[in-house]
């Protein structure tokens, strides 16, 4: 029994990422994969060596390493984002005390 919910964990780990690159048009061919996988041992994750206490956090920093070496290798900036000139503003106008108890309160 346990065998087996630790199978299902591992089908379920594994198959996350397939779920999270659904979304791509074009395949991926092997070549992408196993230089992907060699990017992220250089950069010092390592794949199947039995240590998945620190999955999530582990890979995720092995791939932010590859994007700020890819970032300085093209000569793009670090920061994320232009500069922000002006105002912007989101969401629902807001609601003055007043209005909100003339509709709330009885």
């Amino acid at each position: 029994m346990k065998s087996l919910i630790q199978a299902v964990i591992a089908v379920a780990v594994l198959s996350s990422p397939v779920a999270s690159f659904a979304q791509s048009n074009a395949p991926v061919t092997r070549a992408q994969v196993r230089a992907e996988l060699n990017q992220l041992a250089q950069a010092g994750y390592h794949a199947g060596d039995g240590d998945n206490t620190r999955y999530p956090e582990d890979i995720q920093a092995a791939e932010a390493r590859i994007a700020v070496q890819h970032s300085a290798a093209t000569g793009a900036a670090t920061s994320y984002g232009g500069s922000a000139n002006g105002t912007s503003a989101s969401g629902r106008p807001g609601v003055s005390a007043a209005d909100w108890n003339a509709m709330y309160t009885r």
